[in-house]
């Protein structure tokens, strides 16, 4: 969430730059944030005379009342008018919470403002390329992609359509083994070797934590929500949610909701929380799958695992002094790459322009991996620094060397989809057998096992 005061100081400078991401969308309304803040200042300079008002009457009754009968009509009258004030200041902070209720909501669905160093673009053609590594590898027999090199070795869509429906996938032996290591593969980097603590989190969360990273309220059609929560059926009541950080309870929604992906959990560790500074940074990853309802994509990817509504993905999150969290993004970036470098796939890195980045980014590098099948690169990693966006929501802080409390930076990234990265095996150690090379780094965790077979 946008600090709230750097839109009262600077609105036309804020609006300038959220209008630099994706058009046409409205991404602050204007006239109402400025309706809603002209009343809330005129009710803050009302209650403010009424108490210095009230406070000169209040020394004045004592005084009036001190001289005996000879006071005592105009101490009743000041008293009398202290009543007035007080039935006016309560009227006046039900207004105020109201108005608070009103600008927290128009706020939760403005997202981040970018990085002064984001390039700006209307759309991907404006993403500009940072580096790039390795190179394709020139087949000399016919590539298959992955949908039919991995159905012989245990990859089944018709059996996740049976057991699900669309985009769900079963994964049997070679395959379903080659997953899991790569999943392995990658936690064991990131915590052996680039210091992440690795953790196992719920997959269903309340509404509380999703809000917390920026996916609701603005997002719940991109989720899996439960018909109920946990707790006999039990649904969850609005007046029964607790809403972090103090802030007016916005929520409306009942039950629970899948995790779109393990940043939230991981994210949300810190939320409320007062941080002594020295135990900056935190470095936390975990294996998870992720939920995600595609809403808005039909037609796109439809054939393989490109696009599922369930896959699994090692994620990394960082929580840092804001000092340093743009140094963290270049670190966490380079994480993601050590394991395609590992793996040796060929990718880029891609920094996303204004109008292809997420709600909560300030700024955000993609990893895009080499797929021979479609001879194109496609994304791998996103990481991103979201700043102190989803910290306000989370009302997440540290105190600082001066003793105050303030809010940490938030980043978070993919250390890697595994089914992205499945894909990017299958593909560039294809053979024209159809077998697939097991890369060295992946080799101790199938048993020393070089090639796999159907």
């Amino acid at each position: 969430m946008l600090d709230i005061t750097l839109l009262r100081k600077d609105l036309a400078g804020a609006v300038a730059r959220l209008e630099t991401r994706k058009k046409p969308q409205v991404f602050l309304d204007v006239e109402a944030f400025t309706r809603l803040e002209a009343e809330r200042k005129t009710i803050q300079m009302r209650t403010e005379a009424l108490q210095s008002q009230r406070n000169t009457l209040s020394k004045q009754i004592g005084q009036l009342k001190a001289r005996g009968a000879a006071g005592q009509a105009e101490a009743d009258a000041a008293m009398a008018s202290v009543a007035s004030i007080k039935d006016e200041l309560e009227a006046s902070a039900k207004r105020l919470e109201a108005l608070q209720v009103e600008l927290q909501s128009l706020l939760l669905a403005v997202p981040n403002l970018p990085h002064e160093s984001v390039p700006v673009g209307a759309d991907e053609q404006g993403n500009v390329l940072a580096r790039s590594w390795g190179t394709p590898k020139a087949f000399d027999f016919p590539i298959k992609d992955h949908v039919d090199l991995g159905e012989p070795l245990g990859l089944d869509f018709g059996l996740g359509v049976k057991l699900s429906g669309a985009r769900f996938t079963v994964m049997k032996g070679p395959i379903a083994r080659l997953h899991r290591a790569l999943a392995q593969f990658m936690l064991d980097v990131q915590t052996q070797e680039h210091g992440y603590t690795e953790c196992y989190t719920p997959y269903i969360v309340n509404a509380d934590t999703l809000l917390g990273t920026g996916q609701l309220p603005k997002f719940e059609e991109d989720l899996f929500k439960l018909r109920s929560s946990v707790g006999g059926g039990r649904h969850v009541m609005p007046e029964e949610s607790t809403q972090s950080g103090g802030l007016p309870s916005l929520l409306d929604w009942k039950g629970m909701y899948l995790i779109p992906t393990s940043e939230v959990t991981l994210t949300n560790f810190v939320r409320d929380e007062v941080l002594p500074e020295s135990a900056l940074p935190i470095r936390l990853t975990a294996h998870t799958p992720c939920f995600r309802s595609e809403a808005g994509s039909a037609g796109r990817d439809t054939r393989g695992l490109i696009r599922q509504h369930q896959f699994d993905k090692v994620e990394m999150v960082q929580i840092v002094h804001p000092d340093t969290s743009y140094a963290a993004l270049e670190a966490m970036t380079g994480h993601a790459e050590a394991i395609l470098q590992k793996l040796g796939l060929p990718y880029r890195v891609m920094s996303l322009c204004t109008g292809d980045m997420g709600f909560g980014a300030s700024k955000t590098y993609d990893l895009e991996v080499w797929l021979p099948a479609q001879n194109t690169f496609r994304e791998i990693s996103s990481v991103s620094n979201c700043e102190a966006f989803q910290a306000r929501r989370l009302q997440a802080r540290f105190k600082n060397a001066q003793g105050k409390n303030e809010l940490v930076h938030t980043l978070n990234g993919s250390g890697l989809a595994v089914g992205r990265t499945l894909v990017a095996v299958l593909e560039n150690y294809q053979n024209a057998d159809g077998s697939i090379s097991v890369p060295p780094a992946l080799q101790p965790y199938l048993g020393g096992l070089s090639v796999i077979t159907a």
